[in-house]
């Protein structure tokens, strides 16, 4: 069983190994998923990259439901680490995983039954919305693999093993990268070729986690149906609003996608596109997330509270300067972004806006994912619910309507970005706030404890010194 590793060391040093090994896995996958629309572009249908735009957005909203199950996964196996209960960490870790399969069955089994639904509610029509349809009944079923195999990942960065959780998702990538072809082209399947090869894609990510995590690590043990019942109440109290505070976010997306539908299939296609680009772009961002989360678990647990302030600090220094040389990136290549996804008029114009004006102002909702983490690690998920959902519908729907009425499919791109920059200043100045309380809380406990603690001084001590001191003598004198 490995030690917590975080509790010492230079942390922007955690923060960049974590992070850095994290994106490069995140990042195969999300380039999977921008090949997915390249060769789907090459079938000449514009319809086909619209489509995967909306079906994109329904599953954002299952895949999200999945890392609020991780994050609840690396929050309480972080803190039992950082805390030395190696045995409760492994009991943990089996009792998470057990719930996270069960919900995401439960979720998949509710939303495949609601497909045509919730494809007409973001706005597909037609031709368009036949071949979403086609491609959710496909992926959505495989939801409780991706599901198990994220919360499994995110236990093995828990541990502080983030090469091993970027080799799942390399080896993920690698498989969809490969049979995405051989399924869209060789055999003639279409849109129905990429779900199939996600598909079994994602078996891979979790059959390599899951051997890292029980076979290389050997974090197994023994099921109990007491210490199950036990654990559902910490693990719940992370996960039930993580799951909120994730969903939102795509909630909020398929409001943005809506909006844009209705300016047209072209725009929605340059939107695809982009909602494609994002991730892979900014997925150090993403994965700092999730880096971050054990760094901090790890140090509150071992109750050094002057690292997790530090480890804030670092990561939102860490978010600023990668976003701003990407953006910087991204505004010098979007032409070739244009021009190699063969985007033209309404969809070109759309995502030369965003390279030109939008990106840079990720930095927020980077700033926010930092201060979510903060909030699940330090056990208060309820405040990560609160700044996302707050984001995703105060921060979203009036500022993106207002936006598209006074400029356009612009406007809605406009008023995301200022809902973003709201939410992200005010998350991380409560983030701040957060671990001084909870640093105060924890100093009056430790106080409490001490002064309920016999000493050599005490008159409870001293009795028990008295004692002892005569049934010594009564010994000798036996003797």
């Amino acid at each position: 069983m490995p030690q917590a590793k975080f509790v010492s060391g230079s942390i922007m040093r955690h923060i960049w190994v974590m992070t850095s090994t994290a994106a490069i896995g995140i990042s195969a996958l999300f380039l999977v998923d921008l090949l997915d629309i390249f060769f789907l572009s090459l079938l000449g249908e514009e319809e086909l990259a619209a489509a995967v735009g909306y079906a994109g957005t329904i599953t954002f909203f299952t895949t999200s439901i999945g890392i609020g199950l991780a994050i609840a996964m690396g929050a309480v196996v972080s803190k039992a680490i950082g805390a030395k209960q190696k045995n409760k960490a492994k009991q943990l870790l089996l009792n998470a995983s057990l719930i996270t399969f069960v919900i995401s069955i439960v979720v998949a089994i509710i939303v495949t039954s609601l497909i045509p639904q919730l494809v007409a509610l973001i706005g597909a029509t037609g031709r368009t919305a036949e071949l979403a349809e086609s491609y959710l009944y496909i992926i959505l079923p495989s939801m409780p693999i991706i599901c198990l195999a994220m919360a499994l990942g995110a236990a093995l960065r828990a541990v502080g093993d983030a090469k091993l959780s970027m080799m799942s998702t390399l080896a993920g990538g690698a498989v969809n990268a490969v049979l995405d072809p051989i399924f869209i082209f060789t055999f003639a399947m279409g849109i129905e070729g990429a779900a199939a090869a996600s598909v079994i894609a994602r078996l891979a990510v979790l059959v390599v986690s899951a051997r890292g995590v029980f076979i290389k690590h050997g974090l197994g043990t023994k099921f109990e149906l007491d210490n199950f019942k036990r654990d559902l109440k910490p693990v719940f109290a992370i996960a039930l609003p993580a799951m909120l505070t994730n969903v939102a976010t795509p909630i909020g997306n398929g409001y943005v996608t809506r909006e844009i539908a209705e300016f047209g299939d072209s725009f929605v296609a340059g939107w695809a596109v982009l909602g494609r680009i994002i991730p892979f772009a900014f997925g150090m961002v993403f994965a700092l997330s999730g880096a971050i989360g054990p760094i901090i678990g790890q140090n509150y647990g071992a109750k050094n509270f002057d690292r997790v302030r530090l480890s804030l600090t670092n990561a939102i220094q860490f978010n600023f300067a990668y976003i701003f040389v990407v953006s910087i990136l991204i505004f010098l290549l979007q032409n070739y972004i244009i021009s190699g996804f063969d985007l033209q008029g309404d969809g070109a114009d759309i995502v030369m806006f965003f390279c030109t004006f939008i990106a840079i102002t990720f930095v927020f909702n980077g700033a926010l994912f930092v201060a979510n983490a903060s909030f699940n690690n330090l056990g208060k998920p309820k405040y990560s619910s609160f700044f996302n959902i707050g984001k995703a519908t105060l921060g979203t729907i009036p500022f993106v309507y207002i936006g598209a009425q006074y400029y356009g499919v612009y406007g809605v791109l406009i008023g995301q970005a200022i809902g973003g920059v709201i939410f992200g200043t005010a998350g991380v100045w409560v983030a701040y706030r957060l671990i001084h309380k909870v640093e105060i809380k924890e100093s009056i406990e430790d106080e409490i404890e001490l002064e309920l603690t016999p000493t050599s001084s005490s008159p409870l001590s001293s009795s028990c010194s008295q004692m002892e001191q005569l049934n010594k003598e009564k010994l000798v004198e036996q003797d």
